[in-house]
């Protein structure tokens, strides 16, 4: 049976990858001190309606045409991840609504929701990988 700090995050790192589309999507990874790993990927929806939570793209007309992530990466690398580090990843409410609560916006527009939602999703994975 593992222990409450056997199920911490140990780790959080994101990067930028191409979707089935050929899109610059966010991938995220959690690893916990038992050494358990989530990964997880956030392609983009179709749907673009006016109370959608906030995808975050570069906006760079000479990355993927302005498509690109590497804001919602950092965000992950340099903002969230940091501050998710020693929560226990069994606790996915707490997580998600540190989170939240970091990006401080009604749609995650600051940190971007394909940020967030990959590392909640990371995080789930880990925490079912943690139980076998």
């Amino acid at each position: 049976m593992l222990t409450k700090s056997e199920t911490a995050i140990a780790a959080i790192d994101a990067t930028e990858i191409l979707d089935s589309r050929g899109r610059p999507t966010v991938e995220a990874q959690v690893r916990l001190v038992s050494g358990a790993v989530g990964i997880a990927q956030v392609p983009s929806g179709a749907s673009t309606g006016t109370f959608e939570a906030h995808e975050l793209r570069d906006n760079d007309p000479r990355r993927y045409g302005g498509k690109g992530v590497l804001k919602a990466v950092s965000n992950i690398k340099e903002k969230l991840g940091p501050e998710l580090l020693e929560n226990d990843a069994l606790n996915q409410m707490l997580v998600d609504h540190k989170m939240i609560r970091r990006d401080g916006s009604a749609n995650k527009k600051n940190m971007g929701a394909n940020a967030i939602l990959a590392i909640s999703l990371a995080t789930a994975k880990a925490a079912a990988a943690s139980k076998g």
